[in-house]
């Protein structure tokens, strides 16, 4: 099942430091001309940047694969594939 929600596992405290590494490693650079966008950001770093979430999450689904998750630039993950 895919789902946009925001997945039970977030509370995991791993996975959440996972998700903020991985932010900070391929999102962080979007902040100063991206504020506010949504970013989807595969497991290997493979970006997809946009300013509708229901677009980047299928576009997403398309390009990227099974994985990845979505945040909004400067803000936490709003979704979790």
């Amino acid at each position: 099942m895919v789902s946009k929600a925001i997945d039970t596992a977030l509370s995991n405290e791993k996975t959440l430091d996972e998700e903020d590494a991985l932010y900070e490693r391929y999102g962080k650079p979007f902040e100063a001309e991206h504020w506010g966008k949504f970013i989807a950001i595969a497991p290997d770093g493979r970006t997809l940047l946009g300013a509708d979430m229901d677009e980047v999450f299928f576009d997403a689904s398309e390009t990227l694969g099974a994985s990845f998750i979505i945040f909004k630039v400067g803000q936490m993950a709003v979704g979790r594939i």
